[in-house]
């Protein structure tokens, strides 16, 4: 069961965690309270060595159930001591998709956000501009998103390099084949080879339709890709992005 542990370093106050009664969690705590004391760089590589990090890239039995609770305790520690945790969220959010957990821990309609405006204005239609090579789990697309905001095939964008095209794209299908759909149902781009050929068709797909007063959802991780989606973006449109 987890306590109610108060966060005190050098006699200083911060705030409370719930922390679980672990050797884990435990372990976590002291990790980042002695760097946090020392003023040394926290950095996710605290909790895990380089090879564990490497293993983390590939699907985990019992899908790395303890690394992704040690990874939610620092991210919680983060926001108590105000330190970054922008690569923790990054490598909780790879782990999830990897290990096929989207479905039941990766809501994605929970976590889109608008991202351009406060306040949501009226709309008239719904696009998808979908990366679907860090979106590979097809379910949550489409339960959380597709369906549920009733957007059209011809109104979906996807593209992907030909790498991950030679290695993904029969899982794709299998899974798209489920829903009665192809790759060829959507408006999709085999690109060229080059350095994110796939992210560049998806921006310049968006600038081309000159979309207004529409509903627009963008799936990537990509914090340099979604800057330049909310540039071109009119401000009649709603842009949606993932937290």
């Amino acid at each position: 069961m987890p306590s109610v542990q108060k966060i005190i370093i050098n006699q200083k106050y911060y705030g409370s965690i719930e922390l679980p009664d672990t050797e884990n969690g435990r372990r976590v705590l002291a990790i980042v309270t002695r760097a946090y004391t020392s003023r040394r760089p926290i950095k996710v590589n605290l909790l895990f060595s380089p090879g564990k990090l490497r293993a983390l890239g590939f699907y985990q039995k019992g899908g790395a159930w303890q690394e992704l609770q040690d990874l939610e305790l620092y991210i919680e520690l983060g926001k108590i001591l105000r330190f970054n945790t922008e690569d923790a969220i990054k490598l909780k959010n790879s782990i999830e998709l990897i290990n096929d957990m989207a479905h039941s821990h990766f809501n994605i309609a929970k976590r889109l956000t608008l991202v351009n405006k406060s306040t949501k204005t009226s709309a008239s239609s719904a696009y998808l501009f979908w990366d679907i090579e860090k979106f590979s789990n097809i379910a949550p697309i489409f339960n959380d998103l597709i369906d549920k905001y009733s957007i059209e095939d011809h109104h979906i964008y996807i593209a992907a390099n030909p790498d991950s095209l030679y290695l993904f794209k029969d899982e794709w299908e299998a899974n798209l084949y489920d829903y009665g759909k192809t790759l060829k149902s959507f408006n999709f781009t085999k690109c060229d080879h080059g350095k994110n050929v796939a992210d560049g068709i998806l921006l310049e797909n968006f600038k081309q339709l000159d979309l207004n007063n529409s509903d627009v959802y963008v799936m990537t991780f990509d914090r340099e890709l979604k800057d330049l989606f909310i540039a071109a973006c009119d401000s009649s449109n709603n842009l949606y992005m993932m937290q």
